[in-house]
Parts: structure tokens; C-alpha cells; sequence
């Protein structure tokens, strides 16, 4: 199918499917094939900054170090913000001799991630574990305020002792 005949929706969620994919292949050590499948991914004009940032791990994971600076760059020439492809394209510059090139782009990379810290991400199985955690908290919270104000309430009630006589 053409990549224009598609929504975007279905662009983002095959590019995402590529990037899933690439990420495996590239754990898996299958270099060639996860590039494919990145440089593929491209054609849907979608996330393509996120694509070359994986572009550039899997070339550098493969030691092709001018591709990944090459795929580094371009994710940040797409998302100047993009954190970690600055980190990434100093660790390269670094391997490749580059060394003021990598201290300068990996301080850029720390003034970024002090502008732009990254979201966590959480996993529903966590989502689930802070809400438990929430929720007995704010029960406990509710069951001290409600013995504080039955305390209240009794003191208010209880007959207070005679005055001495003078």
C-alpha cells in the first residue's frame, strides 16, 4: 500500500511498529535488517526524528560511526530538543577523535536535559501500584483526622471538673 493513501494514524502506528521492531532487531544483533526496516519507516513522514535517533543507535551498535553521526544529527536537525541524540552524537564524536566536538555537544546535551527533562514513563502494572499506595494513604491520612476530631468533639463534651472554692 501507498505510504500516501494511508491516515495518519496509520502512518504513526506502522512507524511505530518500526520502531519496535528495529529496537528488537538491533538487541537481537541483526544490524542490516533493523536498518531496513528504520530507513523503510522514514517514507511515512511521521516521528522522524525519533526514527534517525534509532537509525543512529543501530549504526553505531553496528560500528558505523559516520552513519550514526550522520542519522544523530539529522534527529536533531528534526528536534533540536532531542536530548539523548545530542548525548548519542557526543559519545560517537568522542569515539571518532572528535574531542572538542563531543565535550561541546555533550554539554549541550546537559543544558538540554536541565531545559527539557524527560517525562517517565510508567507501566500500567505501576500506574496501578501508586494508586493502591495513594489510596492507602489518603486513608490513613482519613482515619487520623477522624480520630483527631472525635477527640475534638469528646473534650468539648466531657463535663469539665469542678472549680476549687475559694
Amino acid at each position: 500500500m501507498d505510504s500516501y493513501n494511508l491516515t495518519e494514524p496509520e502512518r504513526r502506528a506502522r512507524v511505530a511498529e518500526a520502531l519496535r521492531l528495529g529496537e528488537e532487531l538491533r538487541k537481537a544483533k541483526e544490524y542490516d535488517k533493523g536498518i531496513d526496516i528504520l530507513v523503510e519507516a522514514l517514507q511515512y513522514g511521521v516521528e522522524k526524528a525519533k526514527v534517525y535517533f534509532r537509525l543512529g543507535n543501530i549504526y553505531f551498535d553496528a560500528g558505523k560511526l559516520e552513519h550514526a553521526e550522520y542519522a544523530y544529527r539529522r534527529a536533531i536537525d528534526l528536534d533540536p530538543t532531542h536530548v539523548n541524540a545530542h548525548h548519542n552524537l557526543s559519545v560517537v564524536l568522542r569515539k571518532q577523535g572528535k574531542l572538542s566536538d563531543a565535550i561541546r555537544m555533550k554539554r549541550h546535551a546537559e543544558r538540554l536535559a536541565m531545559q527539557y527533562p524527560q517525562q517517565i514513563q510508567l507501566t500500567p502494572e505501576q500506574i496501578e501500584q501508586a494508586r493502591r499506595l495513594a489510596r492507602r494513604w489518603l486513608i490513613g491520612i482519613g482515619i487520623a483526622i477522624g480520630i483527631v476530631i472525635i477527640g475534638l468533639i469528646v473534650a468539648a463534651l466531657w463535663p469539665s471538673p469542678p472549680s476549687p472554692l475559694p
